[in-house]
């Protein structure tokens, strides 16, 4: 059962670097609250299941198992897919800015209670 999505964007201004903007989009998104449903519904927090989808224009330039590193505990998925914007420069020299956007979604295995 998902209990909570939370969104972030993160940048990379000048290397063009697309794990970076996702890895600092993922950081926004977990840094925006507390995440403590773990212990709000007894659970362990290596319980956790956590869903990240990231959007960056070139999904193939992103190294997903870099991005696992960011979490401190629970069951991370990370699925990549086209979305966020490139930002070329405006003297039209070196990389874009990269920008990505992150949505994660926290869900236990959990039975529903009977009414």
């Amino acid at each position: 059962m998902r209990v909570l999505t939370e969104f972030g964007m993160g940048t990379s201004l000048r290397r063009g670097d697309y794990t970076e903007a996702a890895r600092r989009a993922i950081a926004d998104a977990l840094w925006h609250n507390s995440i403590n449903m773990a212990e709000l519904f007894g659970f362990d927090k290596s319980a956790m299941r956590i869903k990240v989808e990231i959007g960056v224009q070139q999904p193939d330039r992103v190294d997903t198992a870099a991005l696992l590193e960011v979490f401190p505990y629970g069951q991370p998925e990370v699925i990549v897919v086209e979305g966020g914007l490139d930002v070329p420069r405006p003297d039209g020299e070196g990389h874009a800015t990269v920008i990505a956007n992150a949505a994660l979604s926290v869900s236990f295995d959990m039975e529903r209670a009977d009414d």
